[in-house]
């Protein structure tokens, strides 16, 4: 005992003194705070670097679907979501034009909580499946959560720097850690500053410093979304998560806290309804939003607007595939590896799923020494292709449902109606299983979403007249036409490249 603490000492004194140790990790958010952690549970030395330790202010990363707190308890950081006034979530309730319908998650066999609790938070027994649970709450409460559990972990030191440049071999093109710049608390000065390690894993996030020099894809932004904070909001259904069709683009509700409830409003590029001659975004959200919405809802969202004149915070909505990458010594992972739009609220499932899978192949079993390149990539290969399985299932999801629900197209405008109808017909358990993070099948996304085509194409040919025959088969076409352009090039791109 008293070796291990000694070894556990003297690792602390070289990330401490010399900035040593075996990964380097950049970016203390969901990705890299989850990943520090798994690693340093398996006895790795870490560093992580964070530019900023304040609690962030976001307006996404609030929803957790039950797939990501699944992961999160798989690597003992399940009790980041409890004592931060989170919020149960069961499902979503769509509307559509005035019509809702209400899709809580299925019930999974075998998905079980922390201590062998049921997600739904019964004890686990012969008896019926969990109920899945999904959480949502303030980001900023739940990442400060995260970043004490890697601030108390032995294995871990944090240091509050701004990572600026990677640091290569003079006679390898082998990345051997990151050049930084950390501010002097004194005199606000910055100076320089290099820490190394055997792994260096980028994780900083959309807006990643160090996405172009390692991956050669730009994010595709085609949209942003703008947020209110609503104070005791009356939702339709509370515990469920509240998708609006209605306005010239989809809006998203959920609680965020025992009082708050996050609105997050899709404003396409170049929205004729946003633009500056019909009051800009906040005309849209006051002539275009705020009728579309439940009745319910509407007082608190007018409040929310008339209490702060400005802009409202926004986020770009960006979709980015993921990329198998080759750099010894680095990996760049987490949103500055691969993003999808927001409007299913997948995103941290991804990332903390990654982590579980990482977390198994660059065991100390399977790569006992982080500076094994081969070793490595070998592991990495391995990471890219077994996580598409879930991860391409939500990206393409996320996507796809972006592209009906904002129907900027009549054909898109079908699928849509189409799909609302598809729900509306009681076909919801595996569409939110995939939702939810906990159906990895792409067969069965490719069968939904192609259910709903045909679907749109039997309710159109019903609101037209069956007796149009030439014209409904052209029309079939089309619809069908659109709906591969939808979900064949995302699909290809997510799940075969």
């Amino acid at each position: 005992m008293s070796e291990t603490i000694v070894a556990v000492d003297e690792l602390a004194e070289r990330r401490t003194k010399h900035h040593e140790a075996d990964v380097v990790v950049v970016g203390a958010g969901v990705f890299g705070c989850a990943v520090a952690h798994a690693l340093a549970d398996q006895g790795r030395s870490v560093i992580l670097l964070e530019r900023w330790m304040k609690e962030p202010n976001r307006i996404v990363g609030e929803l957790m679907q039950p797939g990501g707190v699944n992961s999160l308890r798989k690597l003992g950081l399940g009790h980041c979501i409890e004592d931060i006034d989170s919020v149960p979530c069961h499902g979503f309730n769509v509307f559509y034009y005035g019509e809702d319908v209400r899709m809580p998650y299925p019930r999974i066999q075998g998905l079980l909580g922390a201590a062998g609790e049921k997600a739904s938070g019964g004890k686990a027994g012969d008896g019926e499946a969990p109920r899945p649970q999904g959480r949502s709450f303030h980001h900023g409460r739940f990442i400060t959560q995260l970043r004490r559990a890697c601030l108390q972990h032995p294995n871990i030191s944090v240091f509050e720097t701004e990572a600026v440049s990677t640091i290569k071999g003079d006679h390898n093109p082998e990345i051997l850690g990151v050049e930084t710049r950390t501010t002097n608390p004194d005199t606000g000065e910055k100076a320089a500053d290099c820490f190394f390690g055997q792994l260096t894993i980028i994780a900083d996030g959309y807006a990643s410093r160090f996405r172009k020099q390692f991956i050669a894809q730009a994010p595709v932004v085609r949209s942003k979304f703008y947020a209110l904070e609503l104070l005791d909001c009356e939702l339709p259904s509370p515990g469920y998560g509240h998708v609006v069709i209605g306005a010239a683009s989809p809006v998203l509700l959920y609680q965020i806290g025992s009082r708050e409830t996050r609105v997050l409003v899709d404003v396409p590029e170049k929205l004729p309804e946003a633009s500056p001659a019909h009051g800009g975004v906040r005309g849209y959200m006051a002539n275009v939003v705020l009728p579309a919405l439940p009745a319910s809802v509407r007082p608190s969202f007018r409040a929310a607007l008339d209490r702060d004149g400005r802009i409202p915070q926004s986020m770009p909505n960006s979709w980015l595939p993921p990329t198998e990458q080759a750099v010894p010594g680095l990996v760049v992972l987490g949103d500055a590896m691969n993003m999808r739009h927001p409007l299913t609220g997948g995103g941290m499932t991804v990332a903390l799923n990654d982590v579980v899978i990482l977390q198994e192949l660059l065991s100390p079993a399977r790569v006992p020494d982080l500076g094994d390149a081969a070793a490595v990539g070998r592991a990495m290969h391995a990471f890219h292709w077994r996580r598409k399985r879930l991860t391409a299932i939500i990206n393409v999801l996320a996507m796809a449902l972006y592209a009906l629900f904002a129907a900027r197209s009549a054909e898109l405008a079908k699928l849509q109606r189409g799909c609302f109808a598809y729900f509306r017909n009681g076909v919801t358990r595996d569409p939110m299983g995939m939702i939810g993070g906990l159906i990895p099948d792409p067969l069965v996304l490719a069968y939904h979403f192609f259910s709903v085509a045909f679907l749109a194409i039997w309710l159109d040919w019903k609101a037209a007249g069956l007796w149009k025959g030439p014209f409904l088969l052209w029309n079939a076409f089309w619809i069908l036409w659109t709906a591969s352009r939808v979900f064949l090039p995302v699909m290809y791109r997510e799940l075969l490249v």
